[in-house]
């Protein structure tokens, strides 16, 4: 083989010619093919117009839609008078649209978020928070027992529904999103307000002295009845159902503690109120008392008054979990970084160091591992516990694929996300004093906008009418992800 050589000078004048003919090449098609500000932000007012004007209900949306709005579906099929609370239905949704007006400043998206806001205010119920779904007919509504009947005077539910869920992030989101678009619009909607600060009552009426929260709530219970204790193994537990009513026991399954934990940092956040932080500090504080302890020191998806691993649903058994585990260290990581507690970070290693050695043969994780022995667990079809995975349920995710790596990484970098935050809150305190504000401790971020090449396709796959569809349907997911997109790019300095 003959090699050939040049000289530095000319291999440097070679490549220059070369990049330059690239450019010249390429450049104007990829500067054609960038999309303009005012072209992301036409494609942004279509689509939430048309989400707005064709598919809300009342400015509340469900899960996703046929194409012709004819089938409409939450978790399950709606009707048109129906909305869906639990994400990524109407708090999501309006999330984005606030978002949309915090990046571009217009205030057609702020108005598509008081919609949003006004659509759950209505749907309050009197224990404070939100079931999954709102029903705009009134011989649907009329069975619940709401905010307004409270207000009105009414303070026997009788038989109607008043039992406010923490499960699926149902209540937290909803509150997160009237708390966001209550401090936007600098306190003045009553509507908005008045909703956040008594879902707020609520919320911390239903946390335990312990600092956990149940799943679902009616009212307070009786704190004699759930002392503080740390978490321990059951002398014995039962390998079949017991049938016994968990929805008031300490949950983490769907993170239900961990989204808590959230939305009292956000309503510190917003209204500067040490209540809120102090709840959010004792939910993290339940957490550490919640990690069990060796040889498993990790987190179970529910707690009985006595501080053990429970039963829940027939395939939930008393047992420690994985994915339950990574949003508690998640939660545990969030509270050292806004407060510098050493606790809330000594806690993490070991929780790490258990995962790392429970994976199973082919890299993933089983969700449930047994008590003490850590043998992964299964269901059959018939809801028999074993220790096989042949025969599994389809409508549950018995095992996962959890990316622990990144996840102890993020632990590594645990003391410098915290000088950074305390920094950026210097940052923001001298800011808002130079301001003449009130002063909050969490500096806001727009987030790294989207590429040209994301916001192309974006646009480009957005229809005549303005609509985002996938498979004939329109899906919440998919236009939040859209929204997202276009106003991300639309945040940069023009």
């Amino acid at each position: 083989m003959r090699v050939m050589t040049t000289s530095p000078g000319t291999r440097e004048a070679s490549c220059a010619v070369l990049g330059l003919l690239l450019v010249l090449s390429s450049g104007p098609a990829l500067a054609a093919d960038a999309p303009s500000r005012e072209e992301a932000a036409r494609a942004l007012r279509r689509a939430v117009r048309y989400f707005r004007e064709k598919v809300a209900t009342r400015g509340g949306y469900l899960w996703e839609y046929s194409s012709d709005l004819k089938e409409r579906r939450g978790e399950g099929k709606a009707t048109a008078s129906q909305i869906w609370v639990q994400p990524p239905g109407t708090p999501s949704v309006g999330l984005a649209y606030l978002r949309a007006y915090e990046r571009t400043g217009e205030a057609f998206h702020l108005d598509a978020a008081r919609e949003t806001a006004h659509a759950l205010a209505w749907g309050q119920l009197g224990s404070g928070g939100w079931t999954y779904s709102i029903d705009f007919d009134p011989a649907g509504s009329k069975h619940r027992f709401h905010r307004r009947d409270v207000e009105a005077g009414q303070r026997d539910p009788g038989d109607r529904f008043n039992v406010s869920t923490f499960d699926d992030d149902t209540s937290q989101s909803a509150l997160r999103l009237i708390m966001s678009y209550d401090r936007v619009t600098g306190f003045k909607d009553e509507v908005a307000h008045r909703a956040a600060l008594y879902a707020l009552r609520h919320f911390l009426k239903a946390q335990y002295p312990s600092g956990g929260w149940p799943q679902r709530y009616v009212g307070p219970r009786d704190p004699r009845d759930w002392p503080t204790k740390p978490a321990h193994y059951p002398e014995s537990w039962s390998r079949v159902h017991p049938k016994s009513d968990y929805k008031f026991f300490y949950t983490l399954n769907d993170h239900t503690i961990p989204d808590l934990i959230t939305t009292m940092l956000v309503a510190y956040d917003v209204y500067g109120e040490r209540v809120y932080l102090e709840s959010a500090l004792k939910g993290g504080d339940f957490l550490l008392l919640a990690q069990m302890p060796e040889p498993q020191p990790a987190w179970a998806q529910q707690y009985d008054a006595d501080m053990a691993p429970a039963w829940a649903r027939r395939f939930e058994p008393p047992s420690i979990v994985s994915v339950e585990s990574i949003g508690a260290i998640r939660a545990l990581m969030r509270l050292y970084v806004e407060t510098g507690a050493e606790k809330y970070r000594s806690s993490i290693p070991r929780a790490l160091d258990w995962l790392e050695r429970s994976r199973l043969s082919d890299g993933r994780h089983a969700r449930f591992y047994e008590l003490r022995t850590n043998r992964p667990l299964y269901f059959t079809r018939k809801y028999e516990l074993v220790y096989t995975d042949d025969d599994l349920p389809t409508h549950y995710c018995f095992q996962t694929t959890l990316d622990v790596t990144t996840l102890r990484r993020q632990y590594d970098r645990l003391g410098w996300e915290r000088q950074q935050q305390v920094k950026q809150a210097g940052d923001r305190i001298e800011e808002l004093r130079g301001a003449g504000a009130d002063e909050r401790l969490t500096v806001r971020s727009h987030g790294r906008p989207a590429s040209p090449s994301a916001v192309r396709k974006v646009i480009d796959s957005l229809d005549r009418e303005g609509r985002w569809i996938e498979d004939g349907r329109m899906k919440c997911s998919q236009f939040i992800r859209n929204v997202d997109t276009l106003s991300s790019y639309l945040a940069r300095e023009p």
